[in-house]
This record gives C-alpha cells, structure tokens and sequence, in this order.
C-alpha cells in the first residue's frame, strides 16, 4: 500500500506567509533619531509629504489592529499544525501496521481512504483560512486607510495645502525621492491620528 503524499506543509508555509505580510510594514519606516524634530514651516498652497511607512509604524490604530489579526492567525497556524501533525501520525501508522503484516489489505485500504477524506478536509480548512486571513488583512488596511484619509480631509481644510504627498519606501522612496524637511509633515500627521484614535475610542468605551 503506498502511503498518499502529503501537501500540508506547502500549504502551512503558505498560511504562515500571510501572517508575515501584517509584519513588513511594521519593520519599515525611517528611524528619526532622538532629539527634537523639525516643525514644518509649509504655507498654504504649498505641495507637502508624509513618510506613510512611519505613520503606519507609529499609529496605534494600526498596532493595535495588526495585533489581533496576528493573534488571531497565529491561533488559526497552531490549529492547521495541530490537525497537520495529528493526520501524519495517523498516516505514518497505518503504513507502519501495514508493513508488520497486522492489518489486512482490504481494512489498509478502508483506512487510507478515511485518512484521505480527513486530508482533502484539512485541505479545505487551510484553503478557507487562507481566504479569511486574507480578507481580514484586507479589511483591517482599508479602515486604517480610511481612518488617514478622513483625517487628513479634515487636517487640510485648515492648513489649505496644494497637495499633500505620501512617500514609501526605506531604499528610494516613492513618489517623493528627495523632498524638503520643511515640507515634511508627518510627525504632525502622527500625532494628529493618535490624538483623533484616543478620542475615538474613548466614545467607543463610553457607548458600550
């Protein structure tokens, strides 16, 4: 009897590969450095940046979000190695009884196609989580893009910029490569969410 291949590990590196996605942004972001900052000095009508990579790296929006959906697809990965280590054991058995000669051919038969049934379950499990976490991540990133947005929409109507710019990116940043400290609001940026997260979550604990 041949044992039936398994294909749990892809699949496991590729659940695992999602959690590692909700941790990149956090490793990016330019270090500041201690000391005191430079405030922007930009006038209305003026073109200014944020570094995005920063701002999503400081905002406890973010952290805080990121961290349940990490916790939550580190739950979902020990529950896929769980089941994934208990089929291969079962696997490894009923090849190992086959082998002492203990079982039957025909009762090894009805034994392998349970485990593979169970298999092809745990395949749609993986395949349904996958998904999931996805849409999760999905979800979570819209609402901190949104949460920005709404902010800087307000931000704006004072400070009346031309345009307001996001770079991103460690290497060459992009779209703004080179650009002026003056013009660089993102510390403003980060305090200004920060301040507008604890409000909002001050209501939120009040409504409850």
């Amino acid at each position: 009897m041949k044992q039936t291949p398994l294909i749990l590990s892809i699949i496991a590196i590729a659940m695992a590969a999602i959690l590692g996605i909700l941790q990149l942004t956090q490793q990016k972001g330019a270090d500041k450095g201690e000391g005191e900052t430079t405030e922007p000095t930009a006038e209305k009508g003026a073109i200014v940046w944020f570094d995005m990579d920063r701002v999503l790296n400081e905002y406890d929006m973010y952290n805080d979000l990121s961290a349940t959906v990490n916790t939550k697809g580190q739950g979902i990965q020990s529950e896929i190695d769980r089941r994934s280590k208990n089929l291969q054991n079962s696997f490894n058995k009923l090849q190992s009884d086959y082998n002492k000669g203990i079982l039957i051919s025909s009762v090894a038969q009805q034994r392998s196609q349970k485990l593979q049934e169970q298999e092809n379950s745990l395949n749609k499990y993986i395949a349904e989580k996958q998904q999931e976490m996805a849409e999760e991540q999905s979800v979570m990133m819209n609402k901190i893009l949104d949460a920005i947005k709404t902010w800087l929409d307000k931000y704006n109507e004072t400070k009346q910029f031309a345009m307001i710019l996001t770079a991103q990116g460690s290497v060459l940043p992009a779209p703004v490569a080179v650009g002026d400290p003056d013009l660089d609001i993102t510390d403003e940026v980060i305090a200004g969410l920060n301040e507008e997260y604890v409000k909002t979550k001050a209501k939120g604990t009040e409504a409850e």
